[in-house]
């Protein structure tokens, strides 16, 4: 055997098994479903192939967009929330502006750690008609008929949930950036304080510009974390009431696995794809151009 032969083949025995999952768990299952999205199917039997008419039913359903209304509220929770708080929070931390800075670690990341079927419950629980936060206002407010109404509030029955949403994780992307910032040669800031730059100025023109590829990162998992979210808003609301806190997932899980429309869900799980990249696309070409500001 020749030494390029010798190559191939060790190329062909450590890359192969990882081609073949992911072919068989990732790329099977997307065509799978982009194939049925264009078929009325109920999980028995042939399906029937009915072209974009699935795609044309979402697209007239006012619970869709409520559902993609929802879905944007969570990214926007996310990247605009979670990121630049976890951010702040770990810079707080790595520069020592506060005391005790590991217990205060430790605390923020906690909620993180605990099943989000057990946070939905926890914080269900605080915002019920019978629960703390209603108990505190009506002590506050001294109304003893008081009740949490944003909840039945069309525009603002997101509200709770994404408070919970940036309550959850938050602590994740503190503990990425804190990593990461640990990282960065001290004597790069010290340099930077003995030529007299400002904390202002440390944060903008060193931290910052070392940290572009982690913030791009943490932002592709908050859009494709809260594209794809479902258990703790299942768990605290179901989507409910009247699909006022329901997102994309939950749509296409009652349409696939309660009324068996198999390849509508199907045509769902692949609008969520092509969301997750356009999303992630514009993402990527806003950093393009801070890239080459920062180069």
């Amino acid at each position: 055997m020749t030494q390029s032969s010798l190559k191939k083949f060790s190329y062909s025995v450590l890359v192969g098994p990882s081609v073949l999952l992911y072919g068989s768990f990732v790329l099977f299952p997307v065509i799978s479903c982009f194939m049925i999205g264009f078929t009325e199917w109920g999980g028995v039997g042939m399906p029937k192939f009915i072209g974009l008419t699935n795609y044309l039913t979402i697209l007239r359903d006012p619970v869709f967009f409520l559902g993609l209304r929802n879905n944007l509220l969570v990214v926007g929770i996310s990247v605009f929330g979670q990121i630049p708080l976890g951010f702040t929070l770990a810079y707080i931390i790595y520069r020592r502006m506060v005391r005790g800075e590991n217990f205060f670690t430790a605390m923020i990341f906690l909620p993180i750690t605990i099943s989000a079927i057990v946070v939905a419950i926890l914080w269900q629980q605080i915002f019920s008609p019978v629960g703390l936060y209603t108990a505190l206002m009506r002590i506050i407010k001294d109304n003893p008929r008081y009740v949490l109404a944003i909840l039945q509030n069309k525009t603002f029955a997101m509200v709770p949930i994404l408070f919970v949403i940036l309550w959850m994780y938050t602590g994740l992307y503190l503990i990425i950036f804190l990593a990461n910032l640990q990282r960065i040669n001290p004597s790069i800031i010290e340099a930077a304080i003995i030529d007299g730059a400002t904390e202002g100025q440390i944060l903008v023109s060193v931290i910052i510009p070392s940290m572009l590829n982690v913030l791009f990162t943490t932002m592709i998992f908050a859009i494709t974390g809260s594209l794809t979210s479902f258990d703790l808003i299942w768990a605290m609301t179901n989507g409910g009431p009247a699909h006022y806190t329901e997102v994309i997932a939950i749509y296409m899980y009652l349409n696939t696995f309660k009324y068996a429309k198999y390849g509508f869900g199907a045509a769902v799980s692949m609008i969520i794809v092509a969301l997750s990249f356009g999303l992630i696309s514009i993402l990527q070409t806003i950093f393009s151009k801070f890239e080459v500001k920062y180069e």
